[in-house]
């Protein structure tokens, strides 16, 4: 027999329950084994470790693992590894859902500054996406685009079109959809129904009706009987009734039909089947019991991969420590074939609008009076219907305007016409004169052409990942040759990671953010989480006033001249629980005050800084007092942090997204590429600005990329005001 490889969609809604438990865990770390194997690290306060693992090649499950089922970490991230560390370090898993009756599953993570969404394919060729709070695909393991849907970066994502759910489904559709069907009952549940072969048998034992029965012979009662199985097994799913079981091979010598749950001889068989609750048609096997359906989905396919590596169906030299590059430039080069395909079919459907648009103009007076028709009937009162009969008279009365209508459709105000020798369908809006609609469809071949355009830049931006994917290839294969060395970061998961060599790329990629804090002074915390400080009096007042949140952290400096500092504990539209900042974090936020303060404009190596709850900050003054604009009353007891260093560190941040970037320099130095460190000095802020970007563009091979991302100017923003030195 067979083992089952991949999850139901009736296992998959007994797990979506169960994964649920885990919401509020926090992200720690996201790897991918074999281009098919995600795995996320998380932490949970109840549960501890939890490990989330989603397989989508010819295994196809998702779940939750026991650690000691989990494979050592890869030691080189891919990019889409590292993006989904970028976006879900730190952040919360907030649920999981099934879509539809599908083998589909969307989990959901926040975080303060960008929530995102892990849509996990378990069916066909398999997937994982990775959308933003838009719905918008920011990456993908493999980029599909077909007729009927779309998934590739920058897309807005697209879920299959729907299919019936057998388990909600009304006894009049479920006679419907049986009888619409030629062959047997077994074989239209399992289609018709998508209740797959083995729960099509499930059902059909349970009901007590013959599999093979054929259709045309099935009565009322047969139809009841397969029905009331089918809703009794979907109670059991909606009221979490279920008695998981992993069913085995019988080991060789017993009787069939005989049951062994005996432990010891249990973990030498081969498994064959895993389900959230016992079924007829798997009777005659063994079977082991658990207390959840996710522990026996993981023990399943923990010793399914064992029984293939003792078969010899799992590659012998198999490692999820070394990348298959070989299928890396593959997948890259399939993807730039599909992006040379959007490319052409981008350049007919504008020159197809382009002729429509000329066509319209070609037949001026023939479209002038179908649309005057139209009109004049609308505005008395004619219905849709009676203008749609009346072309059809008129175009079997020979009247040329009317014979160009092919279609009228009343809810979208259309009337879709056929012009010139190829009869090319044109659809006009009824409102609109002629040159109203010629101009529409001119305005959409060029919006089609723009298209066409940020199709080119993908697949320049495809062609330099391609490009990356063999560098790296090469480096690998270079460290292989070298004695003592065998390419793979072995043992522990915090082993030193392969990082890409930004400084030596003779291109590199611009991706460039747009982030809602960008017009203020900001950093982001070595621990994750965001610090925005004003420049000004007015953005002083507009951060307490409008950006504070209650469970932030106010910064301030004892000298005067000092810029509002916000430590935030999330985003401005997201809600936000009480958070425990660590002693780095405060430390960090600190630094950040004195260094953009009149401490370093003053020259001075250091300065002190407070930090209050924002329930204490207040622009009410005591009675006859007066409070200057951008200034605030402090009241109640502050947490002192004395002789904080002037110190700030000035880089270039190459990933995920490229950009200058500068605040404390514990927090700058892991994400930029290469940086310069600054103290008070004696350069001027424009002086000092020209040195660094300086400094950074001779470190960097492709230096036409400093100036498009980190010019002397960008840099400037992130100078502190007064003099400075270069530190390093």
């Amino acid at each position: 027999m067979d083992p089952k490889r991949e999850l139901s969609s009736i296992d998959l809604s007994a797990l979506v329950t169960e994964l649920g438990r885990y919401e509020g865990a926090k992200v720690d770390k996201a790897y991918l084994y074999d281009d098919d194997l995600l795995r996320l690290k998380l932490r949970d306060f109840d549960h501890g470790r939890v490990e989330l693992m989603i397989e989508v090649g010819d295994v196809k499950r998702a779940h939750a693992a026991d650690p000691e089922h989990v494979a050592d970490a890869p030691g080189r991230p891919p990019n889409f590894a590292k993006m989904l560390r970028n976006r879900l370090s730190g952040a919360d898993f907030a649920g999981v859902t099934q879509y539809e009756f599908d083998r589909i599953l969307t989990f959901e993570f926040e975080r303060e500054d960008e929530n995102t969404t892990l849509v996990a394919e378990l069916f066909g060729q398999g997937n994982v996406a990775a959308l933003d709070e838009t719905g918008e695909v920011v990456g993908s393991l493999s980029t599909v685009r077909l007729k009927s849907r779309t998934v590739a970066p920058g897309a807005q994502y697209e879920y299959p079109a729907s299919r019936l759910n057998p388990l909600d489904v009304s006894l009049d559709a479920f006679v419907r959809h049986m009888d619409e069907s030629d062959t047997d009952v077994v074989r239209t549940l399992a289609t018709q129904l998508n209740l797959g072969g083995l729960y099509a048998e499930e059902v059909c034992s349970r009901a007590g009706v013959e599999k093979e029965t054929p259709i045309d012979e099935a009565d009322e009662g047969t139809y009841r009987a397969l029905h009331g199985a089918l809703e009794r097994i979907a109670e059991r799913l909606r009221s979490g009734d279920i008695d998981p079981r992993v069913y085995e091979e019988p080991l060789e010598g017993s009787e069939d039909g005989e049951v062994d749950d005996s432990n010891a001889e249990s973990a030498d068989r081969p498994v064959v089947d895993v389900t959230p609750f016992p079924l007829s048609e798997r009777e005659g096997l063994p079977s082991v019991g658990f207390d959840s359906f996710n522990a026996a989905v993981d023990e399943y396919f923990y010793r399914l991969a064992r029984d293939d590596e003792e078969t010899g169906d799992a590659p012998a030299d198999a490692s999820p420590s070394r990348p298959d590059f070989e299928e890396e430039i593959a997948k890259q080069e399939r993807i730039i074939e599909q992006q040379r395909g959007a490319i052409e079919g981008f350049e007919e459907q504008a020159e197809t609008e382009r002729e429509r648009a000329e066509l319209v103009y070609a037949h001026y007076d023939l479209v002038d009076e179908v649309l005057s028709t139209v009109r004049e009937a609308r505005g008395n009162d004619v219905s849709w219907e009676e203008i749609e009969a009346t072309l059809e008279e008129g175009a079997e009365r020979g009247i040329a305007a009317a014979e160009t209508v092919i279609d009228v459709d009343g809810s979208a105000g259309t009337v879709t016409v056929e012009l010139g020798e190829d009869d090319l369908a044109v659809e006009l809006e009824a409102d609109d004169g002629v040159e109203v609609n010629a101009d529409r469809l001119y305005r959409e071949a060029k919006r089609i052409e723009e298209k066409k355009q940020g199709a080119e830049e993908a697949i320049a931006s495809t062609r330099k990942e391609l490009e990356a994917v063999k560098e790296r290839k090469a480096e690998w294969e270079a460290a292989d040759e070298e004695p003592g060395t065998d390419g793979n970061a072995e043992g522990d998961e915090d082993d030193e990671e392969y990082e890409i060599d930004w400084l030596s790329r003779t291109s590199i990629p611009i991706r460039k953010p747009d982030d809602w804090y960008e017009r203020f002074r900001w950093f982001h915390t070595s621990t994750g989480y965001l610090v925005i400080g004003g420049r000004n009096a007015d953005q002083n007042e507009e951060l307490v006033k409008k950006y504070m949140g209650n469970h932030d952290r106010f910064f301030h400096t004892q000298a005067h001249g000092g810029p509002v500092t916000l430590l935030k504990a999330a985003g401005p539209s997201e809600s936000a629980d009480p958070v425990d900042f660590s002693e780095e974090t405060l430390r960090e936020a600190a630094q950040f005050a004195v260094s953009y303060s009149s401490d370093w404009k003053d020259g001075r190596g250091a300065g002190d800084a407070y930090m209050v709850e924002p329930d204490q900050v207040s622009k009410t003054p005591e009675s006859g007092e007066y409070i200057e604009k951008g200034s605030f009353v402090i009241r109640g007891d502050r947490t002192y942090f004395e002789d904080v260093p002037c110190r700030v560190a000035v880089g270039v941040q190459c990933e995920p997204v490229t950009r200058a970037i500068g605040g404390p320099p514990s927090a700058i130095v892991e994400r930029a590429a290469a940086h310069v460190t600054l103290e008070p000095g004696m350069y001027a802020q424009n002086d000092a600005a020209m040195m660094v970007y300086r400094t950074l563009k001779e470190r960097f091979a492709d230096q036409s990329f400093v100036r498009k991302v980190a010019s002397a100017d960008q840099l400037q923003e992130f100078l502190p005001p007064g003099g400075s030195d270069v530190v390093d």
